[in-house]
């Protein structure tokens, strides 16, 4: 009798799409806050530190071995945190200061595309049809769920569409690095550095912990927590289990339920409605992520199994 591998695509495909509904609830949350006057740069700076100071406390209880790394590899998570998680969280916010929130997503979800040019390009690696047919889908119906088809939405200007870009490019990076180094580490060990060196980068380009001296209220309080271990701490580390099984480009295409999801949720608990294209954008990128699970075979390249393999042959030596 067989067992389901522990490395299987469906757990992966299912912590990304947690990841996706996490993330959507906590922009909603953080514009919350953002109401309350409470800056995105205090939002930033207090998430990824609250977020670090968390997983280091859980890891040191539970799991110290995780704690260990090559100093050969610092530079890389030092990369990783600065390049892929610093930088992603100050372009995302910066791009949405100078353009509307709407078109800020559909840069920011530009980043597969970027994957899978990469991975062709410079990886030399062949992606399937419907890997391909699933990544045009999932851009296109972005670009209609945000309404980016509206000229009221599409007003943009020169330095928002660089930092959008740019904001892309860091998501993708965060994705492509974040496999390469779970080869050879536990996930939570690469975002455990990764958000360290992204933390210590926050805390030095805004006034250190300034965002924990805000005097704030109860309320604040609640959702600077929530957006901290359940909008960060909780999604990011989904996400990368979901790298770690189905590889980036799969993982990337699957996050873009996010926008789908706070769709929803405005509908929902905001009253706001969805116009006929952009429930068609909405059924592409579900199709999209539908169309990656046609076939859920193990991708013998992904990080768990290169690490399940190093195991296996470091056991017969």
């Amino acid at each position: 009798m067989t067992t389901r591998p522990a490395t299987g695509p469906g757990w992966g495909y299912l912590c990304i799409v947690t990841a996706a509904v996490l993330w959507a609830i906590s922009g909603s949350s953080a514009k919350f806050l953002f109401n309350r006057g409470i800056t995105p740069f205090a939002v930033v700076q207090t998430r990824l530190t609250l977020a670090a100071a968390v997983l280091l406390g859980w890891l040191f209880l539970r799991r110290r071995d995780l704690l260990v790394v090559a100093r050969r590899d610092v530079f890389y998570f030092a990369a990783l945190g600065i390049f892929g998680v610093a930088l992603n969280q100050f372009t995302y916010l910066f791009t949405i200061s100078r353009i509307n929130v709407a078109a800020a997503i559909l840069l920011q979800y530009l980043g597969p595309s970027l994957i899978a040019i990469y991975l062709v390009t410079f990886a030399r690696e062949r992606l399937s049809r419907l890997t391909v047919a699933a990544i045009v889908g999932a851009t296109v119906g972005c670009y209609l769920v945000v309404g980016a088809y509206r000229l009221s939405v599409v007003q943009l200007n020169g330095l928002g569409i660089a930092s959008g870009l740019l904001s892309a490019v860091s998501f993708a990076a965060y994705s492509l690095m974040s496999e390469y180094g779970m080869r050879r580490y536990n996930p939570w060990t690469v975002l455990l550095f990764a958000f360290g060196f992204a933390a210590v980068v926050w805390n030095l380009l805004h006034p250190p912990l300034s965002g924990f001296r805000g005097g704030y209220g109860p309320i604040e309080w609640l959702w600077i927590g929530y957006i901290g271990i359940l909008g960060t701490l909780v999604p990011f580390g989904l996400y990368l289990e979901g790298i770690n099984r189905v590889r980036s480009t799969r993982a990337s295409v699957t996050a873009t339920l996010e926008p789908i999801t706070a769709g929803v949720f405005s509908y929902i608990f905001l009253g706001e409605t969805m116009a006929p294209l952009q429930i068609f954008g909405g059924v592409l990128v579900i199709g999209s992520v539908i169309l990656l699970q046609v076939r859920r075979e193990l991708d013998a390249q992904s990080p768990a199994r290169i690490r399940a393999r190093a195991a296996e042959l470091e056991g017969r030596s």
